[in-house]
């Protein structure tokens, strides 16, 4: 399962990786990029949207790790708490087994 796993995310890449090179090669007309503060050098079209849609890409994974380890931590925490509360019932459990056989 896990080289099925591999195989398909090696094929999916290099789809990406073909599919961006012939996008690459199909649109080098150059573009300036102007935004509000700063004016980019023009650069070719397939520069800019793969510049745009990589930096989406970490954006989403930067923001699905810190979503991730939130989440995790907040699982830890749980179950710390339920560990705890286990105790105490079996501590209970045990005080009231003892008192009722006195």
């Amino acid at each position: 399962m896990k080289k099925l796993r591999t195989l398909l995310t090696v094929i999916v890449v290099l789809a990406m990786l073909a599919v961006s090179i012939l996008f690459a090669l199909q649109n080098e007309t150059p573009v300036p990029l102007d935004l509000l503060i700063y004016n980019f050098a023009p650069q070719s079209l397939a520069l800019w949207v793969l510049a745009a849609f990589a930096l989406g890409g970490l954006l989403g994974m930067v923001v699905s790790s810190v979503i991730l380890v939130r989440t995790r931590a907040s699982l830890s925490s749980a179950r710390k708490q339920l560990n705890r509360a286990r105790e105490d019932a079996s501590k209970l459990r045990d005080s009231t087994a003892v008192a009722e056989a006195a």
